[in-house]
């Protein structure tokens, strides 16, 4: 068994396929890209402090408490995180590039009941996976007319390390999700100037997100898994919460939004009925998606683009599970899927013990 990635995902199956009765090293491996403990949260900007943090579930098993709000959550997960591995002793690799799982050769056919992780740390054969890979090394660059003419910076969310570094500049920050507002909202009293563009007009969600409400919004992004087209993430239908920095963001007009621009000039931005704004930077928050380019040789993809989940299992080979996938992209829903991919692998397997090997 081999669990790629140590986010919250796949540490959550790391957990649950310890208290299964399967060990580390011995049943199964978990391989990690990242060079420290803490999944993608080790790469947020500073001044992502752990008291901005949105629903952020301690993992199975150990609660996250004390934390000072005021810290950078990249410290505060990862040290947790750190912990956490420590604690029930995960032996994480990493780190460790994952280029292909394919099929092992067989008696001449392929297909056979093994795969092979092929790593730059060496070869593993496995019955089963669990992929947790999340999204963050895949950022969303959306294609424009004139992008590669602009004179100024463009960066994205993934490279956005703090407001300072836009003192004095113009800025068109891209996008209308949570990272887009946030982004905004710290730029804006250093910034000569911000303006906002997004696809689609922005929802902000009044009261309470209840129980119900999250089952239903994770309902929505589960029926397109199960159809086989690229996920949704969750917030595109929970829409964003109104508290009380973005109201003030409303009120003073710095979430005062346009509709996407047309073209992009060296000096700014353009749409088709004249309308100009002139910038330095263009701040990408256009999000980022499942970073699955490694499972290609085992063909998984449907027409419509996405993979075909049913629970966390590819409904186009039983070996493998994805978790941290679709609906399961958050962390309360790391953590359950975490669970239900152990547990259906434990019946693929039918036994607590599974052989692999580096090569």
């Amino acid at each position: 068994m081999v669990v790629i990635g140590a986010g919250q995902a796949g540490l959550s199956a790391a957990y649950h396929l310890r208290r299964s009765g399967f060990e580390p090293e011995r049943d199964f491996v978990v391989l990690d890209r990242s060079p420290a403990p803490g999944g993608a949260w080790q790469f947020r900007w500073p001044s992502l402090t752990y008291g901005k943090v949105h629903g952020m579930h301690s993992l199975p098993g150990m609660e996250l408490t004390g934390a000072d709000p005021a810290r950078p959550s990249s410290e505060v997960v990862g040290e947790y995180f750190a912990d956490y591995e420590r604690t029930f002793g995960l032996r994480v690799r990493r780190p460790v590039r994952v280029r292909a799982v394919r099929d092992a050769e067989e008696d001449g056919e392929g297909t056979g009941r093994r795969m092979l992780v092929e790593s730059d740390a060496g070869v593993w054969s496995m019955r089963a996976l669990i992929n947790a890979t999340g999204t963050w090394d895949r950022p969303f660059w959306p294609r424009y007319p004139g992008r590669e003419t602009f004179r100024g910076r463009q960066l994205h969310t993934a490279g956005y390390k703090g407001p300072e570094e836009f003192a004095g500049l113009r800025v068109v920050v891209v996008g209308g999700g949570a990272s887009g507002t946030q982004h905004l909202l710290e730029i804006a009293p250093y910034a000569a100037a911000t303006t906002w563009v997004t696809r689609r007009p922005p929802v902000f969600r009044e009261g309470p997100f209840d129980e119900d409400a999250g089952r239903a919004a994770v309902a929505l992004v589960e029926e397109r898994v199960r159809q086989g087209l690229p996920p949704r993430s969750v917030v595109s239908v929970t829409g964003l919460p109104l508290n009380e920095a973005i109201r003030q963001g409303l009120r003073d007009g710095t979430l005062d939004r346009l509709p996407m621009f047309d073209r992009i000039t060296p000096e700014g931005v353009a749409w088709r009925d004249g309308r100009r704004v002139d910038a330095d930077v263009i701040l990408w928050a256009t999000g980022f998606r499942a970073a699955l380019g490694h499972l290609a040789p085992l063909r998984l993809r449907e027409p419509g683009g996405g993979i075909r989940v049913e629970g966390t299992r590819a409904v186009a080979d039983p070996r493998v599970h994805l978790v941290g996938y679709g609906p399961s992209a958050s962390t309360i829903g790391a953590n359950r899927a975490g669970r239900a991919a152990v547990r259906d692998v434990r019946r693929l397997l039918r036994e607590p013990s599974l052989s692999w090997a580096a090569a």
